[in-house]
């Protein structure tokens, strides 16, 4: 299957890029290679893209696409949170602008054998990086129903996350459950049909919470945020797009604290703890796809974007 993704938001992180021609760049979420594509080809013989992506598929497809910059470009199986790392094993400490586009490829979810969606009736999958042992599958047949709960509602923000776990683990008392359309049977039983009727497919919010879970996103997130702000060169820019609120939350905050870190209490005349700003907020309030890129991307639809510039 050929590797599709329509880069949201495209246009609009280019532009806040800022990118120099001779410039080190890094797109941590390679993906198709959309985005990475427009960077290389506003780079000179000098400049540099490093791609990361812990996606096999990814990283074949996007090497494809990339190949008439091949000059300029390094890629790198590996998960963007060890972006700092994996750049310093190929001399790099430095880099004047990072992209992070966080939402699920096109590709993922459509590639039925992924189990990314709830569209289609497949094995229970959801892993990015098919190296990795844990899969959806683990979760839905092993966690207790506490941690389903957990998990259901603090990824999914559903509301019927408790009777949603309680249906998952009667139903695998008498086997495993080990396909998405055995999950979405479970899921639709567990809500009201009134409730059913609107706010989109049923189970939409729990496979994003399974998805979640399963590859550990918004801990990565969190864990990565204020290392990558530190691996930027002065007047270098972060460019992050999520697509829904709790990542979106991780990285306002992140953004926040790094332009703002003083810890005193708001009371003291001066400064006393030392703490001395990274850079500037350059979106106070995100950038959101146009009407244009709404109709005819509709997965656009929940995207932001959020910019910030090292001091």
């Amino acid at each position: 299957m050929e590797f599709k993704h329509t880069s949201v938001l495209l246009e609009e992180t280019i532009d806040n890029l800022h990118i120099k021609p001779d410039g080190i760049y890094v797109d941590g979420t390679l993906g198709g290679g959309g985005h990475s594509y427009q960077i290389a080809s506003r780079l000179s013989g000098q400049g540099r893209l490093i791609g990361i992506d812990q996606d096999g598929d990814a990283i074949e497809a996007a090497g494809k696409r990339l190949e008439p910059f091949a000059d300029r470009i390094t890629l790198i199986r590996n998960n963007y949170c060890n972006a700092k790392e994996a750049l310093g094993q190929i001399g790099i400490d430095k880099v004047d602008g990072i992209v992070l586009d966080l939402g699920v490829s096109s590709f993922q979810l459509d590639n039925i054998e992924r189990g990314f969606s709830y569209k289609y009736d497949t094995a229970l999958d959801m892993r990015m990086d098919k190296r990795q042992s844990l899969s959806a599958r683990e979760i839905v047949n092993d966690y207790s129903e506490m941690e389903l709960f957990r998990v259901i509602k603090d990824y999914g923000e559903e509301q019927f996350a408790k009777n949603i776990a309680k249906h998952i683990v009667n139903a695998r008392k008498g086997k495993p459950i080990e396909t998405t359309g055995e999950l979405n049977e479970i899921i639709k039983a567990a809500i009201p049909a009134k409730m059913r009727a609107t706010g989109g497919h049923p189970s939409k919010r729990t496979f994003q919470a399974i998805r979640i879970e399963c590859n550990r996103e918004l801990e990565v997130l969190k864990d990565s945020l204020d290392d990558l702000i530190e691996m930027l060169n002065p007047q270098g820019r972060i460019c992050i797009i999520t697509f829904h609120s709790l990542e979106d939350r991780l990285v306002k905050s992140a953004f926040r604290r790094n332009e703002n870190p003083c810890t005193c209490p708001p009371d003291f005349p001066v400064c006393v703890c030392g703490q001395v700003s990274k850079g500037k907020v350059v979106t106070r309030k995100p950038i959101l796809p146009s009407q244009e890129e709404l109709a005819v991307n509709k997965r656009s639809k929940s995207a932001k974007l959020r910019v910030f510039e090292k001091v």
